[in-house]
């Protein structure tokens, strides 16, 4: 199989800019006809994370959105765009609130677009997933190009996750909180909606703690633009420095044949490979111990290196949004202060891709300590 990922430069969120870098990229690829028919139903899911204004670098540029918001209309399409936040407990995060701060909201009305919430479901190999997905006839997916703390990378299959209808993510994190197992269930997800197309917001990266507050913003200027989610994956993490197959979605969607992960079997048109990677991005505190140790060792250091999350009190706003999103109801809030029942927590990290100060960092065991890792 051999797949296809264009790579494109472009260095601002200026309007222009971005639409002739969004338009660049698709037409090396052969042109939005190629992916997308004329006049169909086009739904456009761009990685909506929190409710956060777009120089966070937490969600997808709205400008990214509007270019390809006037691809689709080039072509006639009707186009709805919307995506499924995070999720706070039992709670969706307000998602009116996250459309607004993130700026899409204001594209779309600009653009005269459907803005759309996941509200109806349907059951996909067990997954209920928005019933948006029945009535278009295609998905494009637009990524923001993050690091992770639990799958070292969010990107092309991981921003499937949000096609999850409501509380069902929670469920997900408590009962798959192992990464391979979380991992298995990403790939499950882009078998069952697989994009059109898949552009990924590069513009500006982010590295370190991802994919929220506490990961360190990054200017790498591309944008990537793919059919091929595996490939484009493959792609992204060799620009941060790392091997494709040491992301689990990676490795387990090119297992099932879906997708192409060996970077000899994929066409790189556009910028070449070699000239966008920089220097190796900062991973994940947390994903360290997967790449530093020996394979042979990995099941027992697994055992001895562990992090934990941790509350950073000068920082906490005492918003409660952490405690919302536990999936295992280990945190609480006592006289002002985050509190961790560290014998219930899983370490999914989802109490950090929430908080909205920064204030939930990692902790590592004394035996990660003494190592150095």
């Amino acid at each position: 199989m051999n797949s296809r990922v264009s790579i494109g430069r472009c260095t601002s969120y200026d309007s222009p800019a971005v639409e002739e870098a969004v338009s660049r990229a698709i037409d090396a690829l052969g042109g939005i006809k190629s992916f997308v028919r004329p006049a169909s139903k086009v739904l456009v899911k761009p990685n909506l994370l929190l409710a956060a204004e777009p120089e966070s670098g937490v969600d997808t540029h709205p400008e990214v959105v509007r270019a390809v918001i006037r691809a689709l209309k080039k072509i006639g399409c009707n186009i709805f765009v919307g995506d499924s936040p995070s999720v706070f407990g039992d709670q969706i995060e307000n998602v009116d609130e996250v459309y607004a701060r993130s700026g899409v909201k204001k594209i779309c009305e600009e653009e005269k677009v459907s803005l759309v919430e996941f509200n109806k479901r349907r059951l996909r190999r067990g997954i209920p997933m928005t019933t948006m997905l029945d009535e278009c006839d295609a998905l494009i997916s637009l990524p923001k190009f993050k690091t992770h703390n639990l799958t070292l990378l969010t990107g092309a299959i991981k921003n499937l996750f949000g096609l999850v209808v409501g509380t069902y993510k929670t469920e997900i994190h408590k009962n798959y909180f192992r990464v391979n197992d979380f991992s298995k269930v990403l790939v499950d997800i882009y078998q069952e909606a697989r994009p059109a197309l898949t552009i990924v917001d590069g513009i500006v990266a982010m590295e370190g703690d991802g994919p929220a507050t506490a990961g360190k913003l990054r200017d790498t200027n591309l944008l990537l633009a793919s059919a091929d989610c595996v490939a484009l994956d493959a792609v992204m993490a060799l620009i941060m420095g790392i091997k494709p197959l040491d992301v689990l979605t990676t490795k387990e969607a090119a297992s099932r044949g879906l997708g192409t992960a060996d970077i000899d079997a994929i066409e790189i048109v556009g910028e070449k490979l070699e000239d966008v990677a920089g220097k190796p991005f900062l991973l994940p505190t947390s994903s360290i111990k997967r790449h530093l140790i020996p394979a042979p060792l990995i099941k027992l250091a697994l055992r001895m290196v562990k992090y934990r999350p941790y509350c950073l009190h000068d920082n906490c706003i005492t918003c409660s949004a952490c405690v919302k999103a536990c999936p295992n109801k280990c945190i609480t809030l006592k006289n002002k202060r985050i509190v961790f029942d560290y014998s219930e927590c899983i370490s999914c990290f989802c109490c950090q891709e929430v908080c909205p100060a920064s204030a939930i960092r990692v902790k590592k065991s004394l035996l990660a300590k003494v190592i150095g890792l």
